[in-house]
């Protein structure tokens, strides 16, 4: 038996993207948003509402996205939490360190072990975001004979149906090739 729930924003896991801009003044901004994905190979789309950071993007053209960790869950709550509009240095007040990356004009975060670089493609009426991807950069840290491995990652998701953080790094099989058994 199946039980109906209607329109929900039910998609699980939605990644927990933490997009880093600069404001009019230089300083680094960052904004907890879950509702993003992959669109094309190298462009990505979240979607946004009118935020400081909107604002931000829309003036510098460019823009970070960072995964959100385990190690990272209080400060990127928190970030969702409080708006860039009020009158308070949200990344100063996490402890973060950012830096400015060298391919667009965004800042990366120390203590974000992967990031996007992405230069805007467009902001519609609706509050989607496209972004042309430019640069990943990767902290060694979360690496394992040179490729990313998620079990240092621990990059967590944000559950919709429960309003719960989760981290899902087990690997259960093979993309691409555990289906060839059925062929």
């Amino acid at each position: 038996m199946r039980k109906n729930f209607g329109t929900k924003a039910w998609l699980y896991p939605e990644p927990v993207l933490m997009v880093g801009t600069y404001d009019e003044f230089g300083n680094a901004n960052l904004m907890n948003a879950a509702w993003g994905a992959m669109f094309e190979q190298d462009i990505l789309t979240i979607s946004m509402s009118n935020h400081k950071t909107t604002q931000n993007f829309l003036k510098t053209k460019a823009f970070t996205v960072s995964l959100a960790t385990k190690k990272t869950l209080v400060e990127s709550d928190y970030f969702g939490i409080v708006s860039g509009n009020k009158e308070v240095d949200k990344v100063k007040k996490a402890g973060f360190h950012s830096f400015k990356s060298e391919f667009v004009n965004a800042p990366l975060f120390e203590e974000y072990p992967l990031t996007l670089e992405c230069e805007l493609i467009s902001f519609d009426e609706d509050g989607r975001v496209l972004g042309k991807i430019v640069n990943v950069s990767v902290d060694e840290s979360i690496l394992t004979d040179g490729k990313v491995d998620v079990k240092k990652l621990e990059a967590i998701a944000f559950d919709p149906m429960g309003n719960n953080y989760v981290i899902a790094n087990e690997v259960v099989g093979k993309a691409f090739k555990d289906g060839l058994k059925l062929k």
